[in-house]
């Protein structure tokens, strides 16, 4: 059963179309993660989820509530958790714990129970009565979760919840979302991280300019590729024109299931090859053209190499473009929407 359906959402801030056609369900009970660059959709689309944001079309289902209309019921079931850490630097992580609990209605027996609970579960012993203006990023962010998990959500939904954090918090916050997950809590989270993503994941989709672009669990979307990935370089930097013959020359040989180049490092060649006498094919090959190998490797799939496939460039690459397209300008208006 889905306890998320999202739509063809359509959504656009100015001129810069953030959603397209975005159309997802996530399962109850599962852990499912958003991977993608930066600027890619992935906190607008939980912002609609959170109902801080109405989408420009599309509709948007949680629980069976629609979303769009029945907001005060949507936000008793979930817990939300934002990218950026906003905490009172005056109280003091138990005293913003308390206040957040009455602004849920809890009974005082109840929240208190409910935050030692917290306290114990994301190990916030030692500094849950210092003010938070004294907190590491580290601590800041498990506050932030706890007080998302103060009233027991049935989805919590988090924003890049490991950004910047250091190793010990970055392990606290996996084991309790995998903890969370077995007690039947379903969580969505956004990262660019892959290895966050593999590491919890039951399912997952990849979102790129706004749409998804490949969902299922990571080893599906691994399998999908049916084969190993070969990088291949004939030279340091390559142009256009000599890796478009290279790629003409290669796909036709046995074992070569797909090619992709890598344009934007130095027009290098992304094979999928199934069996394990491809190599020397290739060094043949390219041989008998004339043509020197300067690099070549084989390695099972990642998940980087099925956005890889589906766009042409890696997550790194993405989040790079991104980066030089980005409008600060536009950034401040869309933050204050």
């Amino acid at each position: 059963m889905s306890l998320i359906v999202l739509d063809h959402l359509e959504k656009s801030y100015g001129t810069v179309s953030a959603l397209r056609d975005l159309s997802l369900q996530v399962p109850e009970g599962c852990l499912y993660g958003l991977l993608g660059p930066n600027g890619a959709g992935k906190t607008t689309t939980l912002r609609i989820l959170a109902t801080l944001l109405a989408p420009d079309l599309g509709d948007v289902r949680i629980a069976g509530l629609d979303a769009l209309k029945d907001q005060r019921d949507v936000r008793r079931l979930i817990g939300y958790v934002a990218q950026e850490v906003a905490i009172d630097k005056i109280l003091t992580g138990r005293e913003l714990l308390e206040l957040q609990g009455d602004l849920y209605h809890l009974r005082p027996k109840q929240r208190n129970q409910r935050i030692d609970e917290l306290n114990e579960m994301l190990g916030m012993n030692a500094w849950i009565d210092r003010r938070c203006g004294t907190y590491s990023g580290g601590m800041r962010r498990r506050l932030d979760l706890a007080a998302g998990l103060l009233h027991r959500p049935q989805l919590l939904i988090l924003d890049e919840p490991t950004v910047g954090l250091d190793i010990e918090s970055r392990a606290v916050i996996w084991n309790v979302l995998r903890d969370l997950r077995d007690q039947g809590t379903t969580v969505l989270l956004s990262t660019h991280y892959l290895e966050e993503v593999e590491a919890l994941a039951d399912r997952m989709a990849i979102i790129d300019a706004g749409t998804v672009i490949a969902e299922g669990t990571p080893n599906e979307l691994k399998k999908r590729l049916g084969g190993d990935r070969v990088t291949l370089r004939v030279r340091e930097f390559s142009n256009e024109q000599e890796a478009e013959t290279i790629r003409d020359l290669l796909q036709p040989l046995d074992g070569v299931q797909n090619i992709v180049i890598n344009r934007s490092q130095g027009h290098s060649l992304n094979l999928v090859v199934d069996g394990e006498q491809v190599l020397p094919r290739l060094r043949l090959c390219l041989e008998d053209a004339g043509l020197p190998v300067f690099a070549l490797a084989q390695s099972r799939p990642s998940l980087d190499d099925v956005y890889l496939q589906a766009t042409g460039r890696t997550l790194m690459d993405a989040e790079l473009a991104i980066a030089g397209q980005r409008d600060p300008k536009q950034e401040r208006k869309q933050a204050m929407r």
